[in-house]
């Protein structure tokens, strides 16, 4: 990518798992990066080395409330994402995806700014066609559990749309596939975060259902490098663009992987399958790999051999754990294998 000049970004929720990540490499590059956030599933921990840099700033806020800054870009993720926290206050969920989305629009309208919206695979519900194009319209229940999260990006989607349609906006719609890495919240019920919490624990892994589900998961850094692209193009594409690892793994493969990665003695307990839970989920990027020229570069025992050290740092293991050595009687992390 060529070398971009220094501008004046604001991203919301910037202080939740790819908020944090996204603000880092924005203060790396040299940008003046205002983060957002009102801490709700968001740490200042996950941007406490950033606190001190002079191009950074922290600022508490919701997004259901308006805001009046002077940005040039917008990176809008600000909303919960995981089931457990999304589910706890539906109605503030519906609120943050909407009045959040109405709220940023309104400020890119007013300081001409581009503006990205992190939307998601749920869109898709509980999808008939795999992989997943963005040119499916989805199969959503608008009434069930997880519709809050559903039915609220997909609502974001339609004013992003709209703001383009009628006022001439600059914006980029990502559909965000499952993704992982340092920084996860411990507790937040997603698949790799709880699977590595329990392993590191020694508790039985929950699948639910019968394993055989599918997801396709993406490591943070090559996720934050497909934000940062998109949001670099020269103009708006034409609708939105799934961003994700079209490799795709069942739950109980993913869980066996764990396991042999923090060879924990950890056994698979399967659970009844939640209300609405997808079935299959697995990116089809053709078109991020034409608009970006990106594809996802990291190999899924390698971002989760990182996130076990990232959790096992945060559990207090042994302090050679910080050093890249696991507790006595464990195997070798599989990059120090031979």
């Amino acid at each position: 990518m060529k070398e971009i000049s220094r501008k004046h970004i604001l991203v919301t929720g910037g202080a939740g798992f790819l908020g944090s990540h996204l603000c880092e490499r924005l203060v790396a590059q040299g940008h003046d990066v205002l983060c957002v956030d009102n801490f709700y599933t968001g740490a200042k921990d996950n941007i406490a080395h950033l606190l001190d840099c002079a191009n950074f700033e922290l600022m508490r806020h919701d997004v259901t409330f308006p805001l009046y800054v002077e940005v040039d870009e917008i990176y809008n993720l600000a909303c919960p994402a995981s089931p457990i926290h999304y589910q706890h206050d539906p109605v503030q969920t519906t609120k943050t995806s909407v009045h959040g989305a109405i709220n940023m629009l309104g400020l890119a309208k007013r300081v001409k700014a581009k503006i990205f919206q992190a939307s998601t695979s749920e869109v898709y519900g509980d999808a008939r066609v795999h992989p997943q194009t963005e040119d499916y319209w989805g199969h959503v229940n608008p009434i069930g559990p997880r519709s809050c999260y559903d039915e609220g990006k997909r609502c974001a989607e339609t004013l992003f749309t709209d703001y383009r349609r009628q006022h001439g906006l600059e914006i980029r719609i990502a559909r965000i596939f499952n993704t992982y890495g340092p920084r996860m919240h411990p507790a937040d019920g997603r698949v790799v975060s709880n699977f590595v919490m329990q392993a590191l624990s020694g508790e039985p892994l929950t699948v639910y259902g019968d394993g055989s589900q599918t997801r396709s998961f993406c490591y943070v850094d090559d996720m934050i490098d497909a934000f940062i692209r998109f949001m670099n193009l020269i103009s708006s594409p034409d609708g939105p663009v799934n961003l994700g690892n079209p490799f795709e793994i069942s739950m109980r493969q993913i869980a066996e992987q764990i396991v042999e990665i923090t060879n924990s003695s950890s056994v698979i307990e399967y659970r009844p399958l939640p209300i609405d839970d997808p079935w299959h989920r697995q990116p089809d990027i053709t078109r991020a790999t034409k608009l970006l020229a990106w594809k996802p570069m990291t190999p899924l025992h390698e971002g989760l051999a990182k996130t076990v050290r990232y959790f096992a740092k945060m559990l207090r293991f042994p302090e050679e754990t910080a050093l890249g050595q696991r507790r006595p009687g464990l195997a070798p992390w599989p990059q120090d294998r031979p």
